[in-house]
């Protein structure tokens, strides 16, 4: 017995690849499909409309081909309102949830698309009938830890729509020169000159920019050029860890990286335990601030952080020394900070951190333009593996990159 469904496609679904995965999803999982009405979009601005049976041996095979397809904009056609089931109890959902996408999606309740607000990966879909400013229903996701016992969670794809971003027809515009992903091979002149350009038209449109930074970004000397961008405004948010902030303070403190003289390389005697004196120096104090207020901390990022009301998450790991006092180590609470900052951004900025870059990526919206910079591929392959497939990379060294695009933003404020 053959057990069907009828699926529609809509937009730029043949310039975005929409259609051609969603074929070689039907056949790959086992399945056959039918093509019943396809309208093809002759201009830049028309949208394509593909109408198709999919057909599976067995239910269980059906469900698996919708859904893949459901993850790549298909809807069912006539779909049936969102099936919500009562959450049995504190952080946990009822069997067959729906699991989200980083991609803007909506669901079908009482007769109307709802928008999902706060859209990320890998969470619960809630539905509060009455939840909205004005009494109207309101969908929005939630973190598995973060459902409560009788929140309205919706399950399978019922009543759930999803909208994948797609290329843009013309090729152009704002980071149309990025597509393609991870590269070695891109002019780095040019490129960074784009990011540049966009890191300033998003601040002038009001935007907020969030940076994402390693260890290396200071020990490389990229640090003086970060801070330089801070100070002028525009980095409105920063997520690092530990070791970024210490290595960051102990430059201002002592001239030094983990030890070492960024601009001669020496490593001065006793320069290997700077890094242990400074956080002990930070929680003397009682945390970056005070340290800045007392005079103790005079320059470098974190100093422009507290002097320009950036704002910083630093995230603990289980390797951390100290940690310094403003360094958040429960998980939970450092996840549900940087979403908070995440969800805000505008466009992302990632030096040359694997873990932070991929923590912060699992939060983002699809839609969120972000640029991932790191001298090693794995990086910003482990990020678009991860599903971060807005993440867009460069291959070169961070300690040229920062520097490079502190220009080519600053010298905009100068002409």
């Amino acid at each position: 017995m053959t057990h069907s469904r009828t699926v529609e496609l809509e937009g730029h679904i043949i310039d975005s690849g929409t259609m051609q995965r969603c074929f070689g999803a039907v056949m790959d999982l086992g399945g056959s499909f039918d093509v019943e009405q396809f309208d093809v979009g002759k201009h830049e601005t028309e949208e394509s409309y593909c109408r198709l049976t999919v057909s599976a041996d067995d239910p269980e095979t059906l469900r698996d081909i919708l859904h893949e397809l459901h993850q790549n904009g298909a809807v069912l056609e006539d779909p049936s309102e969102v099936d919500l089931v009562a959450a049995p109890a504190d952080k946990v959902v009822p069997p067959n949830f729906y699991s989200t996408t980083n991609h803007p999606t909506e669901v079908l309740y009482d007769g109307e698309w709802i928008d999902v607000e706060r859209i990320e990966m890998d969470c619960a879909l809630v539905v509060d009938p009455e939840g909205a400013s004005d009494g109207s229903p309101r969908a929005y996701t939630k973190t598995l830890n973060a459902v409560q016992e009788g929140d309205l969670v919706a399950t399978d794809q019922s009543g759930i729509r999803v909208n994948p971003p797609e290329r843009p027809r013309s090729g152009g515009g704002a980071f149309g020169f990025m597509q393609g992903g991870v590269s070695a091979e891109r002019p780095s002149e040019s490129t960074i000159r784009e990011v540049a350009e966009e890191l300033r038209a998003v601040k002038e449109d009001g935007g907020n920019v969030m940076v994402v930074a390693g260890p290396a970004v200071i020990h490389s000397g990229a640090g003086d050029a970060l801070a330089d961008l801070v100070a002028a405004g525009y980095v409105d948010a920063l997520s690092a860890g530990n070791g970024f902030a210490t290595h960051d303070l102990e430059r201002s403190i002592y001239g030094t990286s983990l030890g070492m003289n960024v601009e001669t390389l020496e490593h001065p005697r006793k320069g290997h335990k700077h890094h242990i004196w400074t956080i002990s120096e930070i929680i003397r104090a009682g945390g970056i601030e005070a340290a800045v207020d007392e005079g103790i901390v005079t320059e470098g990022v974190m100093y422009e952080c507290v002097e320009n009301d950036v704002d910083t998450v630093l995230a603990g790991s289980i390797r951390d020394d100290g940690p310094l006092p403003d360094t958040i180590t429960d998980a939970v609470e450092a996840q549900d900070a940087i979403r908070e900052q995440a969800h805000d951004a505008d466009l992302v900025i990632m030096l040359a951190t694997l873990l932070h870059s991929v923590a912060v990526g699992n939060c983002l919206p699809s839609t969120t333009k972000t640029v991932c910079v790191d001298i090693n591929p794995a990086t910003v392959t482990q990020l678009l593996d991860r599903g971060s497939a807005q993440a867009i990379g460069m291959v070169t060294d961070i300690g040229t990159f920062v520097p490079t695009l502190a220009e080519f933003v600053l010298e905009g404020d100068e002409a």
